[in-house]
């Protein structure tokens, strides 16, 4: 079964790639958008991994700027590149081919065969410019798995979860074309957690990127280390295992909106549960099976590691 990737590019998507390549799943095509880093950015991430871990899946490029308002990025958390470490970084490659994501998802969604499985880990923006100028073609999507969104709170701003804040007009226009919306939330993914031993686990498997790999995972749990916390979130590959393993989440139905206005409320995933005050419009993860979440995961990595 063919499926889409629509990425910004951090590690944690390099990392829920790597869980999806790792599976019995083809990957038909990647498209990027602006969001870990800028565009620019996420295309040079895209490239260096590309040749790094041999991927030979089409690249495409999307938008560059969200569909209102300035752009955000995650680099005063990540760093400019979007990719922290804590030795080795990805190398430079050389840059991508000139590919318009819009006109490559488009082909692909053309193309009857099989279901319409998309995986979305950063900012919807690619998908929202699909559903405005294609909306007999984003109709073909059979399923939209999102890593975004928060049930409870945020954590770019206190109630915003980034990839939700960084376009939640794009949020907003999908929701609206009534795509088969499955959100992956800050909640369900802080129940599956990186620890510092784990990158020494990946680093032992001895393959040609193992150090890297490990040097990757660690600069990514150093972002919870230095701020007290023992462990790291694995938010994108915890919608990767979930995309390709559904039996370890359960989804709840619920209607899920996005504010798009206030200083402190912009970005806001709002998810009413009750069916007597609302017409439910998409799914959450509401509950996870985390140790086999982190399996699936720990087991992508460290089997990419061995190569």
């Amino acid at each position: 079964m063919g499926i889409w990737i629509d990425t910004d590019m951090g590690f944690d998507d390099v990392a829920a790639i790597l869980v999806v390549a790792h599976s019995n799943l083809e990957i038909d095509g990647v498209s990027l958008v602006s969001g870990n880093a800028p565009l620019a950015q996420v295309r040079a991430n895209a490239a260096s991994a590309a040749a790094t871990f041999g991927w030979d899946f089409p690249i495409h490029t999307g938008r560059e700027l969200p569909v209102l308002g300035k752009l955000e990025t995650a680099q005063r958390i990540l760093g400019a590149s979007g990719i922290p470490t804590t030795g080795r970084s990805l190398p430079a490659a050389d840059e991508l081919p000139a590919s318009d994501a819009f006109d490559a998802l488009s082909r692909w969604l053309e193309n009857g065969i099989g279901p319409k499985r998309v995986l979305a880990l950063g900012p919807l923006t690619n998908i929202a410019a699909l559903a405005l100028a294609r909306p007999d073609l984003a109709a073909r999507i059979d399923d939209l798995t999102w890593m975004g969104g928060g049930v409870t709170s945020g954590n770019h701003t206190a109630s915003a979860e980034f990839n939700a804040y960084a376009d939640p007009e794009a949020l907003a226009i999908v929701i609206a074309h009534g795509l088969p919306l499955r959100m992956i939330d800050l909640d369900i993914c802080r129940k599956v957690l990186a620890r510092p031993e784990d990158a020494d686990q990946i680093r032992q498997a001895a393959g040609r990127n193992a150090e890297l790999l490990g040097d990757l995972l660690a600069g990514y749990v150093n972002i919870a280390i230095s701020r007290g916390r023992p462990a790291m979130a694995i938010y994108d590959p915890t919608a990767a295992a979930i995309f390709i393993a559904p039996e370890i989440a359960t989804l709840r139905h619920a209607r899920i909106d996005v504010e798009l206005q206030g200083q402190h409320t912009r970005g806001r995933t709002v998810v009413e549960i009750r069916a007597t005050h609302a017409e439910f419009n998409a799914y959450f993860a509401a509950e996870i099976d985390a140790d086999m979440a982190r399996v699936i995961i720990l087991g992508a990595l460290v089997n990419e590691a061995r190569r």
